[in-house]
């Protein structure tokens, strides 16, 4: 099991924020590991939708996620869940009303699939060894792509 969390503070009301969030469709304009996204069931930015993106592979091919919405608070939290992929990842975005804008906490945690991950829960891999490392490596880098999306919000005009 792997965690990582990043928070900014965005220059922009909480709503605004959340709304952005809450369209999964937006990932690649600030998530530079996804490449597309799609609505594959459900009402599009609520919960219960489904999305399938497509996200960089180490050998520069895309691989296939499932992203479902599970749970939401307007102008406050996002969680999900990816039901299928490299890794099961579960995660959320934690939205505050401040002085100066919104600050945005993205916190995710994931524990590997396949063998790897069997052979990882049964104890035969080193829970600090190569696969944690990579895995951990991962979120902390997905998590500090909240830099770029403090740089899309802010550049874009208020509503």
């Amino acid at each position: 099991m792997a965690f990582a969390e990043h928070e900014v503070l965005i220059r922009r009301d909480a709503m605004a924020v959340y709304l952005y969030l809450l369209d999964a469709t937006n990932l690649p304009a600030w998530n530079d590991s996804v490449r597309s996204v799609r609505l594959l069931q459900g009402a599009s930015a609520s919960k219960g939708a489904v999305y399938r993106k497509m996200v960089a592979g180490r050998s520069g091919l895309s691989i296939p996620a499932e992203l479902e919405i599970t749970h939401s608070r307007p102008g406050a939290e996002i969680q999900f869940q990816a039901m299928s992929g490299p890794a099961h990842r579960s995660g959320g975005y934690y939205l505050s009303t401040e002085a100066a804008g919104t600050r945005v906490r993205f916190a995710l945690e994931a524990r590997a699939e396949g063998a790897a991950g069997i052979l990882h829960r049964l104890g035969i891999l080193n829970p600090v060894g190569f696969l944690n490392r990579m895995l951990q490596r991962s979120l902390s880098t997905e998590v500090a792509q909240l830099e770029r999306l403090k740089d899309v919000l802010e550049l874009q005009p208020a509503m």
